[in-house]
């Protein structure tokens, strides 16, 4: 398994925007994750899409994000839109995207990492702090955590 930042394999972005949208999206939010993966193969610090590969298989997707809970905009960065394909999944993929990111995310400075999810069990698993709840918008409760790099 090898993971890549997204611009080094941009044929990838379609199965990607379409991975996003679908777990994490609404009917008509297509173009909001275009336009996310889109601005992360612009070259900026952030956002930035990371994609696993499985030989030429496309396996999972995390993105770094400067924002991703509009209530919170006082956190920065933030672990976004970990997704892993059905047939690669219970198999440590989500908690090695989780991994690349942090080590990418120490790496490029920050001291601090920040994802916010609807369930718990999960992140904790993996050394994410539960900080407190939030709102998604516009009213969906979610939990905020957090992990020192």
């Amino acid at each position: 398994m090898m993971i890549v930042n997204l611009s080094e394999r941009p044929e990838f972005q379609e199965t990607v925007t379409d991975w996003l949208w679908k777990a994490f999206g609404s009917e008509n939010s297509r173009a909001f994750f275009e336009s996310v993966v889109q601005s992360s193969l612009r070259g900026a610090d952030l956002p930035q899409t990371f994609i696993a590969l499985e030989g030429e298989t496309l396996a999972g997707t995390v993105g770094l994000w400067r924002c991703d809970l509009i209530s919170r905009q006082d956190l920065t960065p933030w672990l976004a839109a970990l997704y892993v394909d059905e047939g690669f999944r219970s198999h440590g993929l989500g908690q090695k995207l989780q991994a690349f990111v942090l080590e990418h995310s120490r790496r490029s400075g920050f001291s601090e990492l920040y994802l916010y999810a609807e369930f718990t069990g999960y992140y904790e698993r993996f050394g994410w702090k539960y900080i407190g709840d939030a709102l998604d918008y516009p009213d969906k409760p979610v939990r905020v955590y957090q992990q020192f790099l």
